[in-house]
C-alpha cells in the first residue's frame, strides 16, 4: 500500500475513541492529522459505510465513534483502505517469449498473496484498543 490511508483512518478512529461520547467535527480531526478536512469527511463517509462511525449534521454536529474500540481489528482497517499490494505493482507486459518473463507474474502473485496474508495475520491480532493504549 503506497499511500497514507491506513495511518489516517488509524489517526481518524485513535481520535474518535479517546473522545469517546463527543462529537467532534472534520476540521478539528484534520487539525491533529496536518491534512485537509476534505480527505478527513472522504474517510470518515468509509468508515461510516462500515458502522463504526456515526455524524451528526448541524452546528453540534460531526462523528463519533459508534462501536468499541476492542471490536476493531487493524486487519480489518487494512482491508478496507487497501488499493495496492503490499509489495507494490507487478509489470504489466513482461515479455512472453522471456523463459523468466512469461512466468513471472505467476510467481509474482503467488508471493505477494503470501506476503499479504502475514501482513493480515499479523494485524487481526491487535485492536484498535491495544493501539491506542500506547498513548
Amino acid at each position: 500500500m503506497n499511500n497514507t490511508r491506513f495511518a489516517t483512518i488509524i489517526h481518524i478512529l485513535t481520535i474518535l475513541a479517546t473522545k469517546m461520547g463527543e462529537w467532534l467535527n472534520s476540521e478539528w480531526i484534520a487539525g491533529s492529522i496536518n491534512i485537509n478536512p476534505v480527505i478527513v469527511r472522504k474517510e470518515l463517509s468509509i468508515l461510516q459505510e462500515q458502522g463504526w462511525v456515526i455524524s451528526r449534521k448541524g452546528k453540534e454536529g460531526g462523528f463519533m465513534l459508534n462501536t468499541s474500540s476492542e471490536n476493531i481489528t487493524l486487519a480489518e482497517l487494512y482491508k478496507v483502505v487497501k488499493n495496492s499490494d503490499i509489495l507494490g505493482k507487478k509489470n504489466q507486459n513482461p515479455n512472453s517469449k522471456c523463459p523468466i518473463g512469461k512466468d513471472i507474474n505467476k510467481e509474482l502473485d503467488t508471493l505477494f498473496n503470501e506476503t499479504d496474508e502475514l501482513v493480515l495475520a499479523s494485524l487481526q491480532t491487535k485492536t484498535l484498543k491495544s493501539f491506542i493504549e500506547q498513548f
